[in-house]
């Protein structure tokens, strides 16, 4: 991602990365990456929007104490998505609740190492 699209990984603060980009150490962490960037590619927010956001939510983690080890980034932008998706109105708290209810039940029923599946997939 470079600044000629409208997405600077610089500007993000500590992003785990290598020389190839962002190092995830969950799918979960990658997922919670790829939604922000076609949230942001859809034209729901702007890039430097995100990072004002992310950025925040990196402080108050910060400020509660957080020992910003790294081990806990994508949880802060876990967290940051959900606050510019409230922000922005494309979710609201209910239907994001019953999406985080549904992916725990199909995570429950999923035999391990087979992918998740939502019942709207199956």
């Amino acid at each position: 991602m470079t600044a000629g699209d409208g997405r600077n990984l610089d500007a993000l603060p500590a992003l785990p990365r290598d020389a190839e980009g962002p190092v995830f150490n969950a799918p979960w962490e990658a997922q919670a990456f790829a939604m922000t960037v076609r949230l942001h590619e859809a034209g729901r927010f702007t890039w430097p929007e995100w990072v004002e956001v992310f950025s925040a939510e990196i402080a108050a983690a910060k400020d509660r104490g957080d020992p910003d080890l790294g081990d806990t980034y994508y949880q802060h932008w876990l967290a940051a998505l959900e606050k510019i998706v409230a922000q922005k109105g494309l979710m609201t708290d209910a239907e994001r609740l019953n999406r985080k209810d549904a992916w725990a039940e199909a995570a429950a029923r999923s035999p391990h190492g087979e992918p998740i599946l939502l019942a709207e997939d199956e």
